[in-house]
């Protein structure tokens, strides 16, 4: 959510060309209008100010799912106006989000028997769910502290510094300490070994990462089992493991299923996921599941009665719609394993073939790895003149929306480009994109550096040009300090600590 500042009384308004026939005066832009205008007018007002957003298919920064199928358009717009929350009014709605939360937590491994449910609940997204599963984490470490007679007031999470911004709100919001193990060029994953060093007595979870948000790699969950689980037997410990599956629950099951990372680990204890991501559901759901029900405290679920039964929550918001929910029980009979594997597959197959022609231009380093989110982070080979964030604005002019970004501390000195490929980036765009990158390089090429410094002096480690008395540089760096350089620059005009796409 954008926190907004409030305007005053600027006097600004709004002039609607083809509302004209309707408003015959302009409209103030944040004041409430005295009369009603006509439903045309409003309609119009708004859709002609719409059509300079971008194009969400477009929009190559966000793992968020943007097209599903007509009949799942009309499931959703036949249920909006549905709230969730009431459960005894909309009882066959609870019912399909706890088949959502046994099919998903199936997929995840969990041991559940017949006749048995899983634990779970649906969010509005990862972040919600990973505050959740925090909140878990945070409340069974510090009832086992209090019955042993030790101190529960300095709780931590070990992570990598490529976790998501979520994560770091997380701790502010409730008093953890996020202890973040530090990244190095070309290893932007968390390191298990250092992860299993900083954890101590005070440590609630371990947070690993299927998916980095950053390069899309799957960090190594099942050798970070093993370590702690040595560590846990040498300290009489027992730190558990949460996994952030949220955008890599929906594709390590269908690519790698030999490959272990979910409840089939012991120490793993709760996993989140986004629906919106990879679960193929346009944005506003996600899920947490946890292993057994004592890994989720009783004292934090509360049960009301006030909308007809007895009904157990444990949500952070209170009332949402049921319509993405629906939505995400559509997709999961719809598809099945072969329908999800199928797509998979083929995001997988178009983001090889992107990769294949960036790296033909020979203008590329590709930072990311095959295996993993079908994803494209690259930096460029040259970044004397340029750099990857003229590149990124460039290509707004074609339409796409291509995020360029450093990364954490301790490895900020390497800019990249991410292209994110989600089912509805077909093989015919991916053709367009390279085309029109190739186009962008040429123009930049043609255009005097935006990197050069201003000295009184000439030394011999420089090319001079003079300009109004002023001696104008272009000092000759090695690539590392441009890189440097250009990324002082560029926190100067966007001064976020993370920029790691949304959950």
């Amino acid at each position: 959510m954008v926190v907004t500042t409030t305007i005053g009384d600027s006097g600004e308004h709004l002039a609607c060309t083809f509302a004209s026939r309707y408003v015959r005066t302009s409209l103030p832009r944040f004041k409430m209008l005295e009369n009603s205008i006509p439903k045309d007018a409003a309609y119009q007002i708004i859709s002609d100010e719409l059509m300079l957003d971008g194009n969400p298919r477009l929009n190559l920064a966000s793992f968020v799912a943007t097209w599903m199928e007509p009949e799942c358009d009309k499931l959703i717009m036949s249920s909006v106006n549905k709230n969730y929350v009431d459960m005894d009014e909309y009882p066959v709605t609870t019912e399909l989000q706890n088949r959502c939360v046994n099919i998903i937590a199936n997929l995840f491994n969990a041991s559940v028997g017949d006749g048995e449910t899983a634990i779970g609940v649906s969010t509005v997204g990862s972040s919600e769910a990973i505050m959740l599963a925090g909140l878990a984490f945070k409340r069974k470490w510090q009832n086992k502290r209090k019955a042993e007679g030790k101190p529960y007031d300095k709780p931590n999470i070990v992570t990598g510094a490529n976790v998501q911004v979520c994560w770091e709100k997380f701790a502010r919001y409730f008093e953890v300490e996020l202890k973040e193990v530090k990244l190095k060029e070309g290893y932007y994953v968390m390191d298990p070994v250092k992860a299993v060093e900083m954890v101590d007595e005070n440590t609630i979870c371990v947070a690993a990462i299927l998916g980095s948000t950053l390069t899309g790699e799957f960090e190594d969950v099942k050798l970070l089992n093993e370590l702690l689980t040595k560590k846990n037997k040498e300290t009489g410990w027992d730190t558990p493991i949460h996994v952030d599956a949220a955008s890599g629950g929906f594709i390590a099951p269908f690519l790698y299923p030999e490959l272990e990372w979910d409840f089939r680990l012991p120490l793993v204890k709760s996993i989140n996921v986004s629906g919106h991501k990879y679960g193929l559901v346009y944005a506003g759901v996600g899920w947490v599941m946890w292993r057994t029900k004592e890994d989720l405290p009783e004292e934090l679920i509360f049960h009301i009665n006030y909308l007809g039964t007895d009904q157990p929550t444990f949500t952070l918001n209170f009332s949402k719609g049921a319509s993405q929910i629906i939505a995400q029980y559509y997709q999961l009979i719809r598809l099945g394993f072969e329908g999800y594997r199928n797509i998979m597959v083929n995001c997988m197959d178009n983001a090889r073939m992107l990769r294949e022609g960036l790296e033909k231009t020979g203008r590329f380093d590709i930072v990311s790895k095959e295996a993993g989110v079908p994803l494209v982070a690259f930096s460029l080979k040259d970044s004397k003149m340029h750099s990857v964030f003229e590149v990124s604005e460039s290509l707004r002019k074609f339409g796409w929306i291509v995020p360029a970004y450093t990364m954490p501390k301790d490895a900020e000195h390497i800019a990249v480009l991410r292209v994110v490929i989600r089912e509805d980036f077909n093989r015919t765009l991916a053709e367009r994109l390279i085309s029109d990158i190739e186009k962008v390089m040429k123009e930049l090429d043609a255009l005097p550096s935006r990197i050069t410094t201003k000295v009184a002096r000439v030394t011999d480690n420089v090319e001079e040009t003079v300009e109004g008395g002023m001696v104008e540089v272009a000092v000759k760096k090695d690539v590392k300090d441009i890189q440097e350089e250009v990324t002082r620059y560029w926190k100067m005009l966007v001064d976020r600590k993370k920029t790691n796409g949304v959950c």
